[in-house]
């Protein structure tokens, strides 16, 4: 059901897809008409997790422009840059997008997606519902502010890394190097595969 929302327009990720949108997104992935490769980290500590996982990567593939190619596994992590045991770990995982959308487009989609799961943004390291961040896109580097590529603390964090490499064992960070490396570089302490969660792939 499509909920008005405060600002008087509806949320974009409840919004139904006209099958005419569908059919040209469907129609453009398959001849390719120039799609970029983006990698995207997700991230929940609170409320049902896998769940809201789950969620994020279907409204990620329910976007025209935009069609998931691969999920990783699920990995549990400790929060962040705070005090141990003061929030609820983690559940992240990493999405291999393909896209015809441009790297701001992919983050206004990738925001709106956090907000219709009411992610708030009042505290750094803060607990959150959703976290959406672009790890990568195609092999563009840019300092903007705004949209900082690759992600600039993503080379240093186990828990995009680690499930990043599952999906894709020759990944490379533009700029830093293989994934491989760059994981064997941190620690995975407080980084523990979830064998037990999975996040299914949408049809």
């Amino acid at each position: 059901m499509t909920r008005p929302s405060t600002t008087g327009h509806t949320d974009p990720t409840v919004q139904p897809v006209p099958a005419s949108v569908v059919e040209q997104v469907d129609a453009a992935d398959t001849t390719l008409q120039n799609p970029k490769r983006a990698v995207v980290s997700l991230g929940a500590n609170l409320g049902n997790r896998l769940e809201t996982l789950q969620g994020a990567v279907d409204a990620l593939e329910d976007t025209p422009g935009i069609r998931v190619k691969a999920v990783s596994p699920v990995y549990e992590t400790e929060p962040w840059g705070v005090e141990p045991g003061s929030q609820p770990s983690y559940f992240n995982a990493v999405a291999v997008l393909k896209t015809t959308l441009p790297p701001s487009s992919l983050l206004e989609r990738a925001q709106a997606v956090e907000e219709a799961f009411h992610r708030v943004r009042d505290e750094r390291w803060g607990p959150r519902t959703l976290d959406v961040d672009i790890v990568s896109y195609a092999d563009l580097r840019s300092d903007d502010p705004h949209l900082t590529l690759p992600h600039p603390r993503a080379h240093e964090r186990a828990f995009v890394l680690a499930p990043w490499l599952d999906i894709d064992p020759a990944a490379e960070l533009p700029g830093r190097g293989p994934v491989a490396e760059l994981l064997d570089a941190v620690t995975r302490e407080g980084v523990a595969p979830r064998a037990d969660l999975e996040l299914r792939l949408p049809e």
